[in-house]
């Protein structure tokens, strides 16, 4: 089969589309033949070789993928050959085939495209296990999510929404700012422009917010804390800001908060099967019913990764950016 390949020169990362092993299918795993796959900044520090995908992981780019199943292991019950499927994968995406254990699997929802499907596992997972499980949101509650105008950003703006909390969200740009009020935000802030802590408290009448749901890291750590209510939670999923802050720990101590670290790839099969049921027992309504839908902002050939990557960096989309693959 053909995938995308990371080939390095002068330290520099070139991505080819060329020939590549064959995924080896065990008796819990599918074999998928992949129509669209997705981009994460995940990729793009792997591809950098500051990301080493985890112990047996395939070293292939890419988190998620929808396709169509080639064949079934030994042990997989409820899908055939032939079924229009999604999932979450360690990497492997950016290939004409993978395999993944059968039970992470998702139908493609009725009426959606390949890159709509392709964009639903991993950013609607990393939004619902860190806003859900990890900071267990409760209906009412307000949420503030930095880079609303993401892919996990949308997707964590409709979670929320769907699940009767109010959202608050920051953005650089305008464009951004209106694409997190069109999918539900209740307030969107441009960062650029207003400062979103005075923002949120006017928003949110002085009173803070119970969830953050961070990406920047060290760079909002003190203005992130100052807004948290008591018993507050705030969840970091990267550290685009930096890595490493200073914090007062009577602040945390006086708002009995909770500070979360928090990644979805490195986790064991067992908590991702756990993960996987609970999205689908609570959301999964709100997907056949069009509540919820991927925000998609443009797709690329798959040949064309590296200008996908380039056009990543630049900070620009919203939404998912998609690799056509077939």
């Amino acid at each position: 089969m053909k995938a995308i390949q990371v080939l390095r020169d002068e330290n520099r990362a070139r991505l080819v589309w060329a020939e590549a092993d064959e995924p080896v299918m065990g008796a819990d795993d599918v074999l998928v033949n992949i129509h669209a796959t997705t981009l994460n900044r995940a990729d793009l520090a792997q591809a950098a070789g500051n990301y080493p995908p985890p112990a047996g992981a395939s070293p292939i780019l890419g988190l998620d993928m929808a396709g169509t199943i080639a064949a079934l292991g030994a042990n997989v019950m409820g899908w055939q050959v032939g079924d229009q499927v999604c999932a979450l994968l360690t990497g492997g995406g950016y290939a004409e085939r993978t395999v993944v254990d059968g039970r992470l699997l998702f139908p493609v929802p009725v009426g959606w495209s390949w890159a709509e499907a392709a964009s639903l596992p991993e950013v609607y997972l990393t939004a619902f296990v860190n806003i859900f499980m990890e900071a267990d949101f409760q209906a009412g509650e307000a949420v503030l999510v930095h880079g609303g105008a993401s892919g996990v950003g949308t997707a964590a703006i409709q979670l929320v929404k769907a699940a009767g909390g109010r959202v608050i969200t920051t953005a650089g740009k305008p464009e951004k700012v209106a694409a997190c009020l069109s999918v539900g935000a209740d307030r969107a802030i441009n960062y650029s422009e207003e400062d979103f802590v005075a923002e949120t408290q006017a928003f949110t009448g002085g009173a803070g917010v119970d969830v953050i749901l961070d990406m920047v890291g060290a760079a909002y750590l003190q203005r992130n804390i100052s807004l948290l209510k008591t018993r507050g939670r705030l969840v970091w999923i990267a550290t685009l800001g930096g890595g490493t802050g200073e914090i007062n720990i009577g602040q945390l101590m006086g708002k009995r908060a909770r500070l979360i670290g928090s990644v979805l790839r490195a986790r064991p099969l067992e908590e991702k099967l756990e993960i996987v049921r609970r999205f689908r027992e609570q959301f999964w309504p709100h997907i056949e019913s069009g509540v919820i839908r991927p925000v998609i902002d443009r797709s690329f050939p798959v040949q064309e990764a590296q200008a996908a990557h380039e056009y990543m960096r630049g900070y620009e989309n919203i939404g998912k950016i998609v690799l056509d693959v077939k």
